[in-house]
């Protein structure tokens, strides 16, 4: 016979979400589904696994690393078990909704699961919740997708909020006309990552000091739009900066009190995003809340992002707990039904008790029905 604890013990990087943190995740998502969806976003729901070539095809491929696989036993196809949802989204949007109106705004919610944590999640299974505006490629777009994250988190009570935005492309772009050899390049791009000034100094040749000057910029938006105003860029790279100050510009017009920061060669994260993309912190926390900005999907442009309720909900403001109230066997249904409409969990009885105040205590609960009234336990 399997021993409990053995029974118990799940793969690292697993949890189950027990009471009340289960309903306080679902309530989370709900909160931030309500603000996606004033804002015309409507949800979809993808399904948590897909035929491997649909998944990890296009933008997909970035998943491919961290993406579960195995053989679906009716069609003896390969399967993905998806690690992210917005390559599902972007299929939706290509196939399913290929003829809806443009630009499309979608949201969705559910569960990922990947083969290992990063070093800032260690988590393998954990919920996602964003939206994804696709069919425009503007600066509007941007800061719409930010604005609309930021009600959504400030509706969690989440505090000192802040977007880190970044140019995942501009590396690309400023290393692109050196041709440097593939060795090279991969320990230039390596030493950027790191921040590591003095190897990208010895490495970057003739845009050291540019590279130089952009990785001390990172720190506030306005610090990085100057020095990215001052740097000399190849065109490619010019119109990201450009993209990055007219994303700012948006942003605060449609919201000023949204706190922007700006890091301009930084490249972390899944490597389908394009343009002018974000990574979101709260002062409180050293985990990510959530990442997103603008990706290729198929032959349009989107915008989007995916926010993480269980990082969120470490330093929201606190969801006070449903009042439970203890419902003796025989109590009239409308009784019940009246304390359930006035925001109690009614816990029924299912068979007569000799001390119903005890037992109200036994199963939790902070208050007792009599004669339709929730009467509060003492002590």
């Amino acid at each position: 016979m399997t021993e409990p604890a053995a029974i118990a013990l799940l793969p690292p990087g697993l949890r189950d979400l027990l009471p009340p943190e289960a309903e306080t995740e679902a309530a989370a998502i709900e909160a931030m589904g309500a603000v996606f969806a004033a804002h015309g976003y409507e949800r979809v729901k993808p399904p948590l696994l897909e035929f491997e070539e649909g998944l990890l095809g296009g933008m997909g491929a970035a998943t491919a690393e961290v993406t579960f696989r195995l053989m679906d036993p009716v069609s003896q196809r390969m399967m993905g078990l998806r690690a992210d949802i917005t390559p599902q989204v972007a299929r939706i949007a290509a196939v399913r909704l290929g003829r809806s109106p443009r630009p499309l705004r979608l949201s969705y919610a559910g569960q990922v699961l990947r083969v290992r944590g990063s070093e800032l999640r260690a988590a393998r299974q954990f919920a996602q919740a964003g939206i994804e505006l696709i069919g425009a490629d503007c600066a509007e777009a941007d800061a719409e997708v930010i604005a609309v994250a930021a009600e959504a988190l400030a509706a969690l009570g989440v505090p000192g909020v802040s977007f880190d935005l970044t140019l995942p492309t501009l590396a690309d772009e400023l290393l692109a006309p050196l041709a440097l050899p593939p060795e090279r390049e991969a320990s230039l791009r390596h030493a950027l990552d790191r921040k590591d000034a003095a190897e990208v100094a010895a490495l970057a040749g003739p845009i050291a000091d540019t590279l130089d000057e952009l990785l001390h910029a990172a720190g506030a938006a306005d610090r990085a739009l100057e020095a990215l105003a001052a740097a000399t860029l190849p065109p490619p790279a010019r119109d990201l900066a450009c993209r990055l100050a007219a994303t700012v510009a948006a942003v605060r017009a449609r919201d000023p009190a949204i706190r922007l920061t700006a890091d301009p060669l930084e490249f972390r994260g899944l490597r389908y995003h394009r343009g002018v993309a974000f990574t979101i912190f709260s002062a409180s926390l050293a985990d990510e809340l959530g990442r997103g900005g603008g990706y290729r999907a198929g032959e349009e442009y989107a915008t989007g992002v995916t926010l993480y309720p269980d990082a969120a909900l470490t330093v929201a403001r606190p969801r006070p707990p449903r009042p439970r109230v203890f419902v003796p066997a025989g109590t009239p249904a409308r009784q019940a039904a009246r304390l359930r409409e006035a925001g109690f969990a009614t816990v029924a009885a299912l068979a007569a008790v000799d001390d119903p105040l005890a037992e109200a205590r036994r199963l939790g609960c902070t208050h007792l029905a009599r004669d339709g009234e929730a009467i509060p336990l003492e002590g």
